[in-house]
């Protein structure tokens, strides 16, 4: 089963950049499928950007989230590519 996940970049338990790396470290271990993350965060700097895709998510989309934003990735980026 495929799930997407939308991670917070800064939120007050976990960040997005570590719950990722864990992720992704359970996906290679399990040998599980790839699940698509996409960062949501009010950091708009390229380097947040850069920091969120090398740490393995997939998307990136800066505060605020435009729902047209968010839907045009989904639709574009992982469900036209799964059917």
């Amino acid at each position: 089963m495929r799930v997407l996940q939308v991670s917070k970049f800064y939120p007050p338990v976990m960040g997005g950049i570590e719950a990722t790396q864990k992720i992704r470290a359970r996906e290679a271990n399990d040998n599980r499928p790839r699940a698509p993350i996409i960062a949501m965060t009010a950091a708009a700097m390229q380097s947040d950007k850069e920091a969120c895709i090398a740490a393995g998510m997939d998307d990136y989309l800066s505060k605020p989230i435009r729902a047209k934003d968010l839907l045009e990735k989904l639709l574009t980026r992982y469900i036209e590519s799964q059917v």
